[in-house]
């Protein structure tokens, strides 16, 4: 039987929907007082925005009826016709946030839209209160407490208070610079984390990042089919571990998209090497008729009428500007005086019929739709080519029915998995057994290159990595010696500071037990920074920026941090400096120790997965000359 859902549960679903964390309410309150015209704003949250989220703006504020409308779905005064979902212009637009929150939450809203007479009005848990005079200044201030009082199971959901804080921080980081124009203040449990002053784009990028980001970027300009893109280029040998130094800001939302992400990751990618990634704070506007923002339930995404112009036009400006060829001073905001850039635009192929400007017309710029229409016909993409998603076919698969085979005597579960494993385990003490030789049997017949150690015994032939084998050695030691170890630190002249963002301080805080597990001495230092003071003993030559960069490279994975993974990175790096290099000359004493130092495993691997022996059999030699077919 269908029957009508109560307010109060249908509220809460939607609710699901535009309010999963703390961090989605203040994102929403935010782009409401942004909307609302306000200059100055500030959020203030406490226990990550569990206990209490308030924020309070100078904008336009609501009179006596339209704070009543405010807590109702779907009210809004940014839409009125179906059509305005095509030209929309405000960070909000459904008339779904305040609802959502109010239904989940104990919510109050004071404001005044003539700083005269200010209005209250509370909700909990959606339901109603009763509109009172306030006192209060031209603007409005929200305030929502316990988040998810009456909804346990989402609540049960929620992160640390660290956690919960660090995404707020993160939300509160993009608003600074999609709207440098406005003044912000962000205070969390007291203490102030962000503060801007509306005084421009470079400003904020100082306030949330730091003077040396600042100095670390190319500030570009561009426009290009009605496109423009501009912002902040981290240079080319300026990298971070993880994307979580990355903001695009679509028509001034924020945004992740992969398409724009594709373009400016393939510009970089012959300057980057695995696990570094660009630093970017980019903003693109386009016309709000080739973009749909009504396709993810938090506005996290934008969909664009086609994404080879916009993959076309990221990545051109872009690799201009690093590659530094001609075009590049086009894009430039403070270009150098006297450029030494090659005379070629490496962009387009010559084939390209038509990109940048379109010929016969003096140099006029390409329209939007113009250059849609081009790229339709002929699009040439290199470094990595387009992204995979814009071209993905289905993929067909095939089914095969197993052929019959004879039935075999029934056996209980627990008997199938017991001798399974039984069956496997005789295979790997018969390949262990195929892959060691008894080094006494082995003839040392010379050296090759330099690198390769020759053996015979009986019928085969042996040729060893003498570098692969002794670094399979080395790494097997010191992983034994670590194993066995008993933690020791050793305290550092001068104690190593790390600045981190809100997630990275965050994500290294709740590893700190593993860290201190292998031997470090690591606490915080300041709102988002921490300080080590003491290494492991046996880790003392590690560069400790290379190693946190790894660590923080975990965030990309959502990985926790495994101890063995991190001791086997820096185990395996110590073996391969020390063993002995290809183009070393050994004499027979130690090429003999090296073999007796590998214990006959033919299946030696080096640690990064390198085979360090090679067997080939008298047969096998037959067989190049000749000799047998």
């Amino acid at each position: 039987m269908i029957h009508l859902l109560p307010p109060g549960v249908y509220n809460k679903i939607a609710a699901g929907e535009v309010v999963d964390r703390p961090y989605s309410v203040v994102k929403e309150l935010v782009e409401n007082a942004i909307d609302a015209g306000a200059k100055e704003i500030t959020v203030e949250i406490e226990k990550g925005g569990k206990r209490r989220i308030r924020v309070t703006d100078n904008g336009s504020g609501m009179d006596r009826e339209d704070l009543v409308l405010a807590y109702s779905s779907h009210a809004t005064s940014k839409l009125s016709t179906a059509e305005d979902l095509f030209h929309i212009h405000t960070l909000g637009f459904r008339g779904e946030a305040i609802a959502s929150v109010a239904a989940v939450s104990r919510m109050e809203i004071v404001t005044s839209a003539d700083g005269n007479t200010a209005y209250s009005l509370s909700c909990s848990g959606g339901e109603l209160g009763e509109v009172r005079p306030a006192a209060g200044a031209k603007g409005t201030v929200v305030t929502v407490e316990d988040l998810f009082y009456n909804v346990p199971a989402r609540q049960k959901f929620l992160k640390s208070d660290t956690q919960e804080e660090a995404d707020i921080a993160g939300v509160m980081a993009r608003f600074l610079l999609s709207r440098p124009e406005i003044s912000f203040e962000y205070i969390a449990d007291g203490k102030r984390k962000y503060r801007s002053f509306g005084d421009g784009l470079s400003a904020a990028l100082v306030a949330v990042y730091g003077a040396e980001a600042l100095a670390n970027c190319i500030e570009i300009d561009a426009e290009k089919h009605g496109i423009r893109l501009h912002g902040f280029l981290g240079k080319r040998n300026f990298y971070k571990a993880n994307r979580t130094y990355q903001s695009l800001f679509v028509n001034g939302r924020y945004v992740v998209n992969q398409t724009v992400s594709a373009a400016v990751t393939n510009a970089y990618a012959s300057y980057l090497m695995k696990r570094q990634y660009p630093f970017y704070v980019l903003f693109l506007d386009v016309p709000p008729e080739v973009v749909d923002v009504n396709v993810h339930p938090n506005k996290a995404d934008v969909r664009f009428a086609d994404n080879q112009v916009i993959y076309g036009c990221v990545y051109s400006v872009v690799s201009a500007v690093l590659d530094g060829n001609s075009r590049a001073l086009e894009y430039l905001v403070n270009p150098p005086e006297s450029p030494k850039i090659p005379a070629q635009d490496s962009f387009f192929s010559p084939a390209t019929p038509v990109i940048g400007k379109k010929e016969g017309e003096d140099g006029a710029q390409m329209s939007y739709a113009e250059a849609k229409r081009e790229l339709a016909f002929d699009v040439s993409i290199p470094k990595g080519g387009e992204p995979r998603f814009l071209q993905e076919q289905p993929v067909r698969m095939e089914v095969r029915q197993p052929a019959p085979r004879a039935a075999a005597p029934e056996t209980s579960p627990a008997e199938d998995v017991f001798a399974e494993n039984q069956r496997f385990l005789r295979e790997q003490t018969a390949k262990m057994r195929q892959d060691r030789v008894d080094p006494d049997t082995l003839e040392y017949k010379g050296e090759l290159f330099r690198t390769y150690l020759i053996y015979q015994a009986g019928e085969s032939a042996y040729f060893i990595d003498q570098h692969a084998a002794h670094e399979r050695i080395l790494y097997d030691r010191l992983k034994a010696a670590c194993d066995a170890r008993s933690v020791v630190s050793q305290p550092m002249l001068v104690p190593f500071v790390l600045s981190l963002n809100a997630q990275e301080f965050a994500f290294l805080e709740r590893n700190f037990p593993i860290l201190r597990e292998i031997g470090f001495e690591i606490e915080e230092f300041g709102d988002a920074s921490v300080r080590v003071s003491a290494v492991p003993a046996d880790l003392m030559q590690i560069d400790l920026n290379i190693f946190f960069h790894d660590v923080l490279s975990s965030m990309e994975s959502l990985r926790a941090i495994r101890l063995a993974d991190l001791l086997k990175d820096k185990l395996a790096t110590a073996a391969c400096k020390a063993a002995v290099k290809g183009g070393e000359s050994l004499t027979m004493q130690e090429a003999r120790a090296l073999i007796i130092g590998m214990d006959g495993d033919t299946g030696m691997k080096c640690p990064h997965g390198r085979p360090a022996v090679v067997k080939m059999k008298k047969s096998d030699f037959e067989k190049l000359f000749k000799r047998i077919v």
